[in-house]
């Protein structure tokens, strides 16, 4: 038996010292004939921009772009106004201002158009209602630009004012 275990670690021994010199002799580098592989290629990495909080009107992009000699990455806040319109809205309301909180809504043209369409008429300078509608039709540059009714219908009646003076 002690024989076998002699014959065994020698066996063992002769496998180790014959393996040694192939790993002694591995390359060392990661090269070819014309192309070192170990560099890595410039990078330009576009910046992360993060808006935490959920609740806050607010996108964001970035972008990158690298050549070989020179790279740029830039990255940008984009505020959302009808966003930032319903959320002041709804906080005044809140507060118990409800005429303010319409008024503010009222600032977009299509909230303005709805209204009026509705019979309702967006709150002019304090006045609601009726009182409303007057100082709408007589103030028309106060309107939203974007408004399709209320300049529309200030531009009908001036016709046929006109029409009305031509034919008497």
């Amino acid at each position: 038996m002690n024989n076998a275990l002699c014959i065994l670690t020698s066996l063992m021994l002769v496998i180790v010292i014959g393996v040694m010199p192939n790993v002694a002799l591995a390359a060392d580098t990661n090269t070819s004939s014309t192309v070192v592989t170990d560099k890595a290629p410039p990078t330009a990495s576009a910046p992360s921009i993060v808006v935490n909080n959920s609740d806050v009107c607010k996108s964001a992009a970035s972008a990158a772009i690298q050549t070989q000699i020179l790279g740029f990455a830039s990255g940008i806040t984009i505020t959302d106004e009808n966003c930032e319109r319903l959320k002041l809205a709804r906080s005044m309301y809140g507060m118990g201002m409800k005429v303010a909180g319409v008024a503010l809504l009222c600032q977009d043209a299509r909230v303005f158009d709805a209204m009026w369409m509705a019979g309702t008429p967006c709150p002019y300078k304090g006045s609601i209602g009726d009182a409303a509608q007057a100082g709408w039709l007589a103030n028309v540059d106060d309107a939203p630009s974007e408004s399709k009714y209320v300049k529309k219908k200030v531009t009908i009646k001036t016709n046929e004012m006109m029409n009305e003076e031509t034919s008497e």
